[in-house]
């Protein structure tokens, strides 16, 4: 089983930007974690990131045909991002939207992400373990079908 584990923008900052909202961690740290946790699964993960739309468009394309499941934090994206979206629904891939922090106590604008509707799920507010979290019920669906 393949998992493609896509960050949207700004997440290249994990560890130095907002930490009380964000944590400590970078992102490498982050994906050392899932990679462990993905060992454990007996599954594997890839990786991207991006600050750009297109590029996460292109990632997200690049997993049909070759991945079985995508686990994504569009970041800032989750809330305008359409083209992410249709992106994700044309894959046909089942999809774990993740966000390290609870977007539905933030900022009105945050309330809404246009990715949930076409997610198995999404999983707010518990910091880096949400990658967790998100990886193992993804795993889970994927092996139970």
């Amino acid at each position: 089983m393949l998992i493609k584990v896509i960050n949207g923008p700004n997440l290249n900052l994990l560890g130095t930007r907002e930490k009380d909202i964000y944590g400590r961690l970078t992102l490498a740290e982050i994906e050392n974690k899932i990679s462990v946790l993905a060992k454990e699964l007996q599954c594997s993960v890839k990786f991207f990131q991006s600050n750009h739309e297109g590029e996460l468009i292109e990632a997200i394309h690049d997993c049909r045909g070759g991945y079985d499941g995508i686990l994504i934090n569009p970041a800032a994206f989750t809330h305008y991002a359409y083209a992410i979206r249709d992106a994700l629904t044309a894959v046909e891939l089942p999809v774990v939207e993740v966000h390290m922090s609870n977007i539905y106590a933030r900022e009105a604008f945050r309330h809404r992400s246009v990715i949930a509707p076409v997610c198995l799920g999404q999983i707010a507010g518990f910091g880096w373990v949400g990658y967790l979290l998100g990886l193992k019920g993804l795993v889970e669906h994927i092996d139970g079908k």
